[in-house]
Order: C-alpha cells, then structure tokens, then sequence
C-alpha cells in the first residue's frame, strides 16, 4: 500500500440541535451529498463523520482525529449556524491540519420556492462566518476554500491541500540512513537535526558505511543476474555493460549496491538516505545507478550528506503520487548567460532521478574523476520540457527556509554528447537575475529539489502545516518586494518566537 492509498481526510458538518430533528436529518444527508462530489477528486480516502451539535461531540472527534495514524487532517464545513464556542476546546485540541470549506448545496439559489424553511436549512453563509471569526480568535494555522464542490478550481485547492497533508504525515514519521558524515566544510548541509525531528518529526541519524558494503558483498549471484536482467529489460544498456561485455562486472556490482542498498533501507524502515563521495569505505564505484532507482521508487535522497534535501525529496514524492511528471534531487550547475536566452543547467555527479526523464534512460559508464573508486555506472538522460520548481530546505538557525523557483524547463539547446549525466535545463521564473540574486539573497541551497508534479499551492499549504518559512521566487518576483518579504519575515518569526 502506497503511502497515499493508507491516508485519509476527515469530512466535518457543524450544525446545532435548534432546528429540531428533521432538519438534522436534512444537515446530514446534504452533508453526505457534499463529502461524496468531494471525495471523488481527493488523492486519498474522505472519511465522513456524523453532524457535530455540541461542544463534547466536536472535541472527542479532535481528540480521535489527533490519535488515528491515517487521518492526516480534517475539514470542516459549517451547514447551518453552528454557535462557534462550542468549537473553542475542540479547536484548541487539534494538532492535525484543517481545512475550513465554505460551500453550499446547492450551487443555484430556486429563487421562486425560497421560505424560511429553506433558509433555516442552507445557511452556511452565516454559520461559516461564525467558525470564521473563532479560528481567527484562536490563531488557529488552517486553509479557507470558498466555492461549490462542482467547481473544479475548488476541489483541485483542496486536492492540493490534501497532499501537502500526506507530506506532512510522511515527514512526521520519516527515517533517515546517513552513510557517513556530510562533505567537509561545506555549510548548508549541516542542520540541527534535534530541532528538525522536533519541527518536523524526522529522524536522521548516521550508520558506518561498512554496514552497508557488507550487504553489498553478500548479494547473491541469483539475485544480481535477476536485477540485472531488469536493467536490460527497463533501459538501454550500452553495449560494454551487457553480458559479454567488457565491462558487464561493473555493472554487476552496480547491482549488488543496490541489493544491499535496498536490503538495509528496507530492515530498517527508512525512507530516506544520504550518501557521500568523501566516505566510501570498502565500496568500490560510488553508488549512482542505485540511488537514481531509489529515488525512482519514492526515496528521498540527498548527495554528500544532505539530509535535509533527502528528507523534502521523500516528502515531495510522498506529495506528489499519483499526478503526471516527477520529483527529483538537483542542483544547480552552471549558466547560459547569452543575453535574452538565458539558462540553468542542473545536474549532479550521479544522482538525478528517472522519474523526470523525456524518455527512456541509458544505462552507461564513465569515469567520474572523484570518489577514488572504480567507474560509476549511472543513467543519462534529459528531463523532460514543462512547468517545473526548484525547492531548497536551509537552517537559519533559529528557523528553517523552504526557498522556492517556479522554472520553464526546456529540452537542451544542442545535444550534450560529452556530458555523461542526466540532466535537466530550464529558464528560471521571472528571469536568471532576478531568480539567483533572490535565491542568494535569501540563503537557498545548492542541492534542491526538482518537480514536474508539485507547484507553489501545494508547497504553501505544506510550510503553513508545519509552520516553516516559504519565499517564492515566481514570475511576478521583484528584488525591491523580495527583499521587502525577507524582512517582514525576520521580524514575524522573531517576534512570533518570543511568543
């Protein structure tokens, strides 16, 4: 069972015993009616819950809500007037993320039958205004919708909601493997990983890498000749790697990497793992062609010990199943300055995941001129043209940063005949100037995360559910208002702190 198929979204109806009997029955049947058209276009289950009318009824609900594994959160639809004191403590109780719907039945007003009766019935105009006002009290983190279920603006809002509350959950009880250390002396991918489990819930802590070769060098030859079979039946594997080929032991201990790769995320329920070219121990090619699988199966991954891109990489993919495109660990490698065309070239050493590529990958092998190993086998290829966004998670020390690029990716000017790693090219939102003295100005990373899948919603509503920093950098972004926003920032979360 995938991580979305095991969520599922808590459907809410406040209301109040005043209207008597009949039209409570009215309330919940309505309120089946609306949880049904919206379930229809949820990446996960919505589970509907009976009329809430009083104040011990709404926190038991919170309370369970709180303590179900996979409920990732909840929505909350005023029908008719519910009396919002009644939702303080419950309010006050909820750790899982809300949603407030403001919907209605019936999409069009029956003008010529409209009595009192109706009125009293279909009256979430004023009831929703109410819980309103009660979650503003409460400072209450929450998501507002307004429209009718039908309208597909409004379920793709809570659609978007819905999987950055998946992502949520995924990081709340992620795992994270770091073979070894991260690279010397290099600063972003350091962290305060108390402080990350305690915002976000991972845990990362570090394994010898010997750990793992030793699982590396106990493949069996059965099951490295079955993955192997695989590779030539999924890719287009160079010649010399093929059976017969010269250099067809590279990659069957390509093989044997991921097996033990594999063997040792699996026993010990992780989601995520971070490598480093600086810590190799008996390793013999630095592992390429396994992560860039790994990833391809959901894995969060981050290069030289980065662990908090690997942890936002598994949330993103976590986010992003089901929906067209793919999710990637990245990096920003060098610039196309020509006046007018200009772009970023992003890469890595190795890792780039195939869930991105325009077409099918080449499974190759090249020296690396790192690592002081043997040649790494890798998959090549470009990723596909689209919408994409970059996203870099840092700490600030006293908060982290999600800094975010709305990007054009576009298919490579000429080929890269030389260039022996998969790649991607894009023009970056609203242009390469504004989009690097942003990002440098605001402190991103060099290691991001790619994806074709997500936008700017969904990354939204996932920094308002785990109250992180976002800045997004998009085509409207001016440095006068970009740098505007950093400070209005560093003066909220300071004062927020001291709250």
């Amino acid at each position: 069972m995938t991580a979305v198929e095991a969520r599922e979204i808590w459907f809410l109806t406040g209301s109040q015993g005043l209207y008597g009997e009949d039209t409570l029955r009215q309330v919940a049947d309505q309120s089946r009616e609306i949880a049904d058209a919206l379930g229809d276009g949820l990446p996960l289950r919505l589970v509907w819950k009976p009329v809430l009318t009083d104040a011990s009824a709404i926190r038991r609900i919170m309370l369970e809500a709180n303590n179900a594994d996979g409920c990732v959160g909840v929505i909350a639809w005023m029908h008719t007037f519910s009396p919002a004191k009644m939702w303080i403590s419950g309010l006050d109780t909820l750790r899982k993320p809300l949603l407030h719907l403001h919907t209605q039945v019936n999409r069009e007003l029956p003008w010529s039958t409209i009595d009192m009766d109706f009125m009293n019935l279909n009256q979430a105009a004023h009831g929703d205004r109410e819980f309103g006002y009660v979650q503003a009290r409460l400072g209450v983190p929450r998501k507002t919708v307004a429209g009718h279920v039908s309208d597909p603006s409004v379920s793709a809002r809570i659609g978007s909601w819905a999987r950055a509350a998946i992502g949520r959950a995924e990081l709340a009880g992620l795992r994270l493997a770091r073979f070894g250390d991260n690279m010397r002396d290099v600063a972003v991918t350091e962290g305060d990983k108390v402080e990350a489990q305690l915002r976000f819930g991972v845990s990362v802590n570090t394994y010898g890498v010997n750990d793992l070769v030793a699982l590396v060098d106990s493949a069996a030859d059965a099951a490295v000749t079955e993955l192997v079979k695989e590779y030539e039946d999924v890719y287009r594997v160079a010649p010399e790697l093929r059976a017969g080929g010269e250099r067809h032991e590279s990659l069957r201990y390509a093989a044997r990497i991921e097996l033990g790769l594999r063997g040792f995320l699996a026993d010990g329920g992780f989601g995520a793992f971070t490598t480093n070219f600086e810590d190799l121990g008996g390793l013999r090619q630095l592992p390429g062609l396994a992560v860039q699988r790994l990833m391809g199966d959901g894995y969060g991954f981050g290069g030289e010990g980065d662990w908090k891109t690997s942890a936002l990489l598994r949330t993103l993919k976590s986010m992003s199943g089901g929906l067209p495109g793919g999710t990637s660990f990245m990096e920003d490698y060098t610039y196309d300055l020509t006046p007018g065309q200009e772009l970023i070239l992003g890469a890595h050493m190795l890792e780039v995941c195939p869930s991105i590529a325009v077409r099918t990958p080449t499974v190759e092998i090249h020296p690396l001129g790192i690592g002081g190993r043997e040649d790494p086998v890798r998959l090549v290829f470009d990723a596909a043209p689209g919408p994409a966004v970059v996203v870099g998670l840092s700490d600030l020390g006293d908060r982290f940063r999600l800094v975010a690029n709305e990007i054009d990716t576009v298919a490579p000017p000429e080929p890269l005949p030389k260039l022996p790693v998969a790649r991607a090219v894009w023009r970056p939102r609203p242009d390469l100037r504004t989009s690097t003295e942003a990002w440098l100005t605001a402190g991103g990373p060099h290691h991001t995360v790619y994806s074709s899948a997500l936008g700017a919603e969904e990354l939204a509503d996932f920094a308002e559910m785990t109250g992180t920093e976002l800045l997004l950098v998009d085509a409207d972004t001016t440095m006068r208002q970009f740098t505007r926003e950093l400070r209005w920032n560093q003066a909220y979360h300071r004062l927020a702190k001291g709250f």
